[in-house]
């Protein structure tokens, strides 16, 4: 056998699994046809920001790759939700949820992608037991009960006992395995880009809720000696592709006006980018020697800091599982049973967050307004709001 284990995919979810079951012991290849692009100002950077929530940190922290996050690292003390459904841009409506309410901790910490794919593969490196190749993707699939042969876009075949799929919602990998998927379109797009401000974020990260989409806020590190955020800025599809194409000044004062001078004046400071809004899960979560995870197994809307954290639920159950029994990785036992424990939270994720969704894109006033009452109602009952909470983190219900 050559690997272990080949994980098709290298951006986050792809980096962290491979680390995760390196630290488990396994021999890994981890594969990706594009190299990542690590400098914040390079073509096709990845602008958007990964907030881990706390299981997630402790998963990082466990397989040796938080000590090299953490500093840069902005912490999420409050999730500031803002209903901002009146004919006015300012807010008839702010709610507060503060994690001291529930735990010692934040919820979470916040991170550039581009730094994410660095600081991880530099760690991967360091690593004996991980053969980390880009310019490189898995094209072809075939499995016999008790192996896999992976076919290389160089031209070369590798065995393996496992394969696990993190290539993103238009999975090769799952493709090769004949997983069918479930697709939701919203008719939205995403403008992700990030700013600095006037006024300090307070490690408060703010999701503003108006027809057509969640406006949402993250608290990064000082940029220039300039308080910066995050934004991720969801529209109907035409009137993103409109926001993405306005020039610089109009955008800015677009941008002002939706933000609802939460955090005073914002200035763009980098390139925006845009992407489709769906959900989709597949039906299955494994096939004959091969795992799905990340968004080759589910894709969310960006609310609530679910998607990563999902993707890193995964990981955490796939390499317990391998743990526990590593003389059966990738056998039909190991991989059912990795089915049964991720299923379930992944199809209830979704159902959640897309109603959540739904309920940001309400234009008729009588819905807007019942937006805004079912906010009022879930903050002001106490045992309510800290279940949310605790169920965002990841607690099950």
């Amino acid at each position: 056998m050559d690997y272990d284990i080949i994980i098709s995919g290298g951006g986050i979810a792809g980096l962290t699994a491979t680390a995760a079951l390196a630290k488990a012991g396994f021999d890994v290849l981890c594969v990706d046809p594009t190299p990542p692009v690590t400098e914040r100002d390079a073509t096709g950077a990845d602008l958007r920001s990964t907030a881990f929530l706390q299981p997630a940190r402790q998963l990082l922290d466990d397989i040796g790759l938080w000590d090299r996050l953490s500093a840069h690292a902005t912490p999420l003390q409050i999730m500031r939700i803002i209903d901002a459904g009146g004919p006015m841009s300012e807010p008839r409506m702010s709610k507060e949820f503060n994690a001291a309410d529930i735990s010692e901790l934040p919820f979470g910490w916040n991170l550039p992608n581009w730094l994410l794919r660095r600081e991880m593969a530099t760690h991967l490196k360091t690593l004996s037991n991980v053969t980390y190749r880009t310019g490189v993707g898995a094209k072809t699939l075939f499995t016999r009960t008790g192996e896999a042969r992976v076919g290389l876009s160089d031209g070369t075949r590798v065995h393996t006992r496992l394969v696990i799929a993190a290539d993103g919602r238009g999975s090769p990998m799952r493709e090769a395995a004949g997983i069918e998927m479930k697709t939701t379109r919203y008719g939205q797009k995403a403008l992700a880009f990030s700013v600095t401000h006037t006024e300090p974020h307070e490690n408060v990260s703010t999701e503003i809720h108006r027809t057509g989409g969640p406006f949402t806020l993250v608290p990064l590190p000082d940029f220039e000696d300039k308080h910066s955020s995050a934004i991720v800025w969801m529209e109907e599809s035409a009137k993103a592709k409109a926001l993405a194409e306005l020039g610089v000044a109009r955008f800015e004062e677009t941008m002002n006006m939706r933000s609802c001078g939460v955090l005073g004046q914002l200035t763009l400071n980098s390139e925006r980018t845009i992407w489709p809004i769906i959900s989709q899960h597949a039906e299955r979560l494994s096939g004959e020697r091969i795992v799905l995870i990340a968004e080759a197994a589910h894709v969310l809307p960006p609310i609530g800091a679910q998607g990563l954290n999902m993707s890193l639920g995964d990981i955490r159950a796939l390499r317990d599982l391998a743990l526990a029994r590593p003389e059966r990785l990738g056998d039909a036992e190991m991989l059912a049973a990795y089915h049964s424990a991720r299923i379930t939270d992944i199809r209830t994720r979704i159902a959640g967050i897309t109603l959540l969704n739904r309920t940001s894109m309400l234009s008729a006033p009588p819905l807007r307004d019942a937006r805004a009452a079912g906010l009022k109602a879930l903050y002001s009952f106490a045992p309510l709001r800290k279940s949310i909470m605790q169920l965002g983190l990841g607690a099950r219900g």
